[in-house]
């Protein structure tokens, strides 16, 4: 693997882009409190109408909030140390740098089309976005796939990585189906749309996220080494999502927003387990890729 110099460069301007959008987005928070509203599906909701997310919903608002703490003390930290060990030529650096810059990419995709409400930081939404889908694509052609086999270990799972990824895609396509399907058949429209003008999360997980599960749990069990390195990105986000969850749940909590006990213990107890076999996959990929070619190839 060749360390491109523009990938370090577009790594430090997201981690500074990032620090300023979340950073704004977690410790501002001046503005006159929640307020209802009715949206022009006439929906009754009611809004954040505090600091930066003072136009989203109260249950969106807060959650925000959960994903900018996530984003400062965990992605950025990551972020900043598979930068470092890319710019060091480091394969498995790199590796671990595309799963950072895919946290960045589907943030930064989020906040600036459409996930969350025009704020006084879209300029830094879109830079973000921009800077993180080109970070993520010099990254990832940076490595030789066609090479990867040579620096594999004759111990590299292959089945236990593809079914993982094969059963999180599925579970991803039944999560995110229920609300606009039950919103179809009910002939009503979905519960959090709000004023939103679409349902943003669910469509770009079942239309990139689910085929990209699928496709790398497929070419994982054809043991084509380009699986793993669409498989890894997909690994960390899962990995995020355990922190991320409990992170949204405290601050839409502390805002607010009712749970009850089991719509609480249950997502964050499920994420948890996920997240867990997440990080399990990511440490045995890696480490069974060495810095040196051995000329040995997946079972």
């Amino acid at each position: 693997m060749k360390a491109s110099n523009a990938v370090v460069w577009l790594s430090s301007l997201i981690a500074l882009l990032a620090l300023i959008a979340a950073g704004v987005g977690l410790f501002w928070q001046d503005g006159g409190g929640s307020f209802s509203l009715t949206t022009p599906r006439g929906q009754s909701v009611q809004m954040y109408g505090r600091g930066l997310y003072r136009y989203d919903t109260l249950f969106v608002g807060a959650g925000n909030r959960g994903t900018d703490a996530v984003t400062l003390f965990l992605a950025i930290p990551l972020l900043v140390l598979s930068t470092l060990l890319y710019r060091r030529g480091s394969l498995r650096g790199g590796i671990a740098l595309t799963g950072a810059l895919t946290w960045f990419l589907y943030v930064g995709a989020s906040y600036a089309l459409g996930a969350v409400a025009y704020n006084n930081l879209f300029l830094v939404y879109a830079a973000l976005f921009s800077a993180s889908l080109f970070a993520f694509v010099l990254a990832f052609t940076s490595i030789d796939a066609h090479a990867l086999p040579s620096y594999f270990s004759s111990r590299m799972p292959r089945r236990g990585p593809a079914l993982f990824m094969f059963a999180s895609g599925l579970l991803t396509l039944l999560v995110w189906l229920i609300e606009p399907t039950t919103a179809l058949i009910q002939g009503r429209t979905p519960e959090h749309l709000g004023p939103y003008s679409t349902l943003f999360t669910n469509a770009v997980d079942m239309s990139i996220i689910v085929p990209a599960a699928f496709v790398a749990g497929s070419l994982i069990l054809g043991r084509n080494p380009l699986g793993y390195l669409i498989a890894v990105p997909l690994l960390v986000l899962e990995a995020m999502l355990a922190p991320l969850i409990m992170a949204q749940t405290v601050s839409q909590v502390q805002a607010g927003v009712s749970f009850t006990p089991g719509e609480m213990v249950g997502p964050i107890a499920g994420f948890l387990v996920l997240g867990l076999l997440a990080i399990w996959f990511i440490v045995a990929i890696l480490r069974n890729i060495s810095e040196l070619a051995t000329s040995q190839s997946t079972r």
